[in-house]
Order: C-alpha cells, then structure tokens, then sequence
C-alpha cells in the first residue's frame, strides 16, 4: 500500500487554549495507539513547551532545549530553517535527520517511536530575516519566494517521509497564537487543523477571526486585502488545513452544564456551526453531514475539560498520561495528588480526540 502522511497542526490564534499540552498529549498518545508509525512533532512555537515535555518535562526538558538551542547549528526549526534560507530556493535540502532528536533516547516516559523538530527562542528575533526571505524579489518568473519559504516545514516533512518510504508517518505542529511568519510556516505544513477552545467569549471572537486569517475576509479589505496570508496562499495554489476536530472546556457538555459557562461555550459552538453551514469545505468532510449544532458537536468536538490535575501533572513531568500513576508528585515544590482515577478519565478523553484522527 502508498506511504501516508498525516499531518495535524494545533492551532487557535487565542493565547491560554492549552495547545502545546493538547500537542504533547495527542502526539504521545497517538504514538502508543499506532506503534507502527512514525509520529512526527515539530514545534514552531518561540516558548518550545511541548519540546520540554517531550525532553523530559520540568527544568531536565528546559536545560535539554536550551542546549539543541545553543549548538552551533542548533538542532531545532531556527536550525533548519536558517540552513534552508541560506541555502537559497532550488539548494538541496539538509539532511532532516541532522536536526531531528529521537524523544525515548533521552526521555524514557514517552513511545519509542515519536520524533521530534524542537522549538526555539530564537523564532521571535529571526522572524524579519524569515519575512524578508519571502518578500525578495522574484528573479525569475518561474521562482515564488513567498510559497518557497513558507512551504519550509512541509518539504521537511517529505524528506523526513521519504526516508522510509514504507512507514506511514503523522505530524503534530505546535503553534503559537500570534499569526506571525513562522505561525504561517505551521499553518501551510498542515493538512488538517486540531483546533483548541475554552468556555469564554474570547474563544467565541477568536473563532471568527480564525477563519478571516485562513480564507480572508468578505469583502477583501480595499488597502490590505491583497497582501493577506489567505490571498497569497490562494495565488500560490498552497493547501489551506481544514478544521478537523474541536478540543474544548465544556464544549460538548451543554445538557444540564450552568451559568455562563453553558452559554459560551454554546456561543463558541453556534460559531462553528455557522461557519461550517455557510462553507462546509472549510472543514475536512465526515462520512455524514452534521444537520444540526447536535450534530455538529458529535461529529467535530471532543471535551478535555481542563486535563485536570493528572493531564499537567503528566505534561509537566514530560510523561505519557498511560504511564502515570496515581500518588503525591513534587510539582515546583508542592506536593500534587493525583487520583488515579482522574488519570483514567483524561486518558479516555484523550483517547476520544485520537479515534477522530
């Protein structure tokens, strides 16, 4: 059977949605389900959490990035995408597992199987040289400037595919909020969007503005308009990730749930569910229609709630929530107990966004 490649980007542009502990959890997790598979994470956000968790979690997972960060090519995305831009369009491209760590070989909490492109600071201050790359003047008409930067991480995963050709491969993509030029690197190297909200209007709000910056705003604005990244990605014959999933507080939990939580999360879900009414191609399609925002929720969300206690506990010890256990955990000199029958339900709620994929 032809190889397949999967590939997931976490992402809402609403800081606070718990993204990088969704991506370590799922990409974890994901890997334990499907052993025969390589799971990819790569971490285009500048704050790197989930390469700490992944590393090892705590201040081990912190001092592990720092030194990938600090090596003289450093073996993070900063790395390869400074060895990319230097190279020019049409260089071959490096080898990606230069830049690539195997995450069991220094943490042994997590799947054998799952590698990973480790975040980076240093994303926020290269951001201009990243923007300037791909705003150069074509040189040829045949040259794109624009699309060659930005498809950075996808031709990565490709080369990282290629290796072994008989391996179906998934990838996570970590993201920060801010939709910055390497937040629109994370974008255009994915497929299908894992889209994280909580139970506030601001998730209500971000929702909008989600699909404005993918697909652009109706009317184009008359000055801006041209220059958005959902415009150029249309010119470029880029692929736009659909929506695939939903993962919220209290999304699906609207029977009996109370006060202002029950009417927000409804105000976040009737967004979608409008979204999905008017442009259906915005979303990756479903065996069936969702007819109804019932329907819709069954079909597209998945509750976490909060991962409660043993879901940060698990990210921040940098382990598989399957491999923990309930007791008493030192966490940033505080004595953390965690139920083992809490770990139960976040797994199973993990579990439920791992069938969706």
């Amino acid at each position: 059977m032809p190889q397949t490649i999967e590939r997931y980007v976490i992402w809402n542009n609403k800081g606070g949605v718990g993204k990088s502990t969704i991506a370590f959890h799922a990409a974890t997790r994901y890997a334990e389900r499907h052993p025969g598979k390589r799971v990819l994470l790569i971490d285009l956000c500048p704050q790197s959490n989930s390469s700490m968790m992944l590393l090892g979690g705590g201040e081990r997972g912190e001092n592990y990035v720092l030194g990938l960060c600090t090596e003289p090519t450093p073996r993070t995305v900063v790395g390869y995408m400074s060895t990319v831009i230097a190279g020019g369009q049409g260089a071959p491209l490096p080898d990606p597992y230069n830049f690539l760590v195997q995450a069991s070989s220094v943490n042994d909490k997590v799947p054998q199987n799952i590698v990973l492109l480790c975040g980076d600071g240093n994303l926020e201050p290269m951001s201009p040289a990243v923007t300037g790359a791909a705003n150069a003047p074509a040189l040829t008409p045949a040259s794109q400037p624009w699309r060659w930067v930005h498809l950075t991480f996808r031709a990565l995963i490709d080369s990282f595919a290629a290796r072994d050709p008989d391996s179906d491969v998934t990838v996570f993509i970590d993201t920060n909020p801010s939709f910055s030029i390497y937040t629109e690197l994370a974008i255009s190297a994915g497929d299908k969007l894992i889209v994280p909200v909580n139970a506030d209007d601001s998730s209500r709000v971000a929702a909008n503005a989600l699909f404005i910056l993918l697909h652009g705003q109706q009317p184009p604005h008359p000055i801006y308009g041209a220059w958005t990244f959902a415009v150029r990605a249309a010119q470029s014959g880029m692929v736009v990730p659909k929506i695939h999933a939903v993962v919220g507080n209290r999304l699906t939990q609207y029977e009996g749930a109370a006060g202002a939580f029950a009417a927000l999360s409804d105000a976040t879900a009737v967004t979608l569910f409008e979204q999905y009414r008017a442009a259906p191609h915005f979303f990756t399609a479903r065996q069936i229609a969702a007819n109804s925002l019932a329907e819709f929720r069954s079909l597209y969300s998945v509750a976490l709630r909060d991962f409660n206690t043993a879901g940060v506990v698990a990210a921040h010890l940098g382990c598989s929530l399957s491999r923990l256990t309930g007791g008493y955990y030192d966490i940033h000199g505080h004595n953390i107990q965690v139920n083992a029958a809490r770990v139960s339900e976040c797994l199973i709620a993990v579990d439920k966004l791992i069938d969706m994929l």
